[in-house]
């Protein structure tokens, strides 16, 4: 059997990042509270895992106020996107050896 194109990209193993980064594909700049909401996460372990995203270049932060109430904004990076990319095809890969397998 071939080996697969793409590898799981370790750090999105994480059903937390990578619900984070899956969220964020589909939205440009997003307000911190978006994505804690549609993560559904607490405030302080989001900040926790968009932390080690950001280190890993895979998000970028930005922090600026609205009026006179600070906020942050998330966004994707192009590395973040390729990493997401590979591990979902990594993903698509081994659930189609699975099912190859059951049939």
């Amino acid at each position: 059997m071939p080996e697969p194109e793409y590898s799981l990209t370790p750090l999105l193993t994480d059903p937390t990042r990578l619900s984070i980064v899956a969220l964020l594909a589909n939205s440009k700049w997003p307000e911190f509270s978006f994505v804690r909401d549609g993560v559904g996460i607490s405030d302080s372990a989001l900040s926790k895992q968009v932390s080690l995203l950001e280190k890993s270049q895979y998000v970028e932060v930005k922090k600026g106020y609205v009026g006179k109430r600070p906020r942050t904004w998330i966004n994707i990076t192009r590395a973040g996107l390729q990493a997401l990319n590979h591990h979902i095809r990594a993903l698509q890969h081994i659930a189609d050896q699975a099912s190859e397998r059951l049939a």
